[in-house]
């Protein structure tokens, strides 16, 4: 008897160490201790008090399981593994910059940086290779990606074109 509950009780603590415990060794080992104290009990018992025992293991594995979720990650253990700074915004879009001038602040090939309106943005180009500190004109905003056109490419004129053909 005393085999059987050093067993479990030592398969429980490695399943919580594991919460805290890298390289799932612990879990593992919990695990392995947990089956064999369970296998110790039905070959050491009756039928009735290994079943017993099992529905003891079960309910706590299953209730501290679920304590573990509700509690965990708000305590001062689980705070310190639940990162909780935002790494960047989902709702990105940023209409404000459409047709706003800047620079290259890196070279854009196509992507990079830009300085506009004083800040720096990641921005994109309509495919060309922009040289860094070339002036910009921002021309669409699709979600996040803002895309941007040197100011010194000439844009097609449709005035132009029908005037040749006159």
């Amino acid at each position: 008897m005393p085999l059987v509950i050093i067993l479990l009780v030592a398969g429980l603590v490695l399943l919580l160490l594991e919460t805290v415990l890298p390289g799932l060794v612990a879990g593992i080992l919990g695990f392995v201790c947990l089956v064999v104290g369970l296998a110790l009990a039905y070959s050491r018992f009756d039928a009735r008090t290994a079943n017993l025992i099992l529905m003891a293991v079960l309910l706590l594995l299953v209730g501290g399981f679920a304590c573990w979720v509700q509690f965990f990650p708000g305590s001062p253990v689980g705070r310190r593994f639940v990162s909780s700074s935002v790494a960047g915004n989902l709702d990105a879009e940023r209409p404000e910059l459409l047709h706003q001038n800047g620079t290259a602040f890196t070279p854009l090939r196509p992507s990079g940086t830009a300085l506009l309106n004083g800040q720096r943005v990641d921005v994109v180009t309509e495919g060309p290779f922009v040289e860094r500190g070339a002036p910009i004109k921002v021309i669409a905003v699709e979600g996040a990606r803002v895309v941007v056109r040197a100011l010194s490419e000439q844009q097609p004129n449709v005035q132009q074109s029908t005037s040749i053909n006159s």
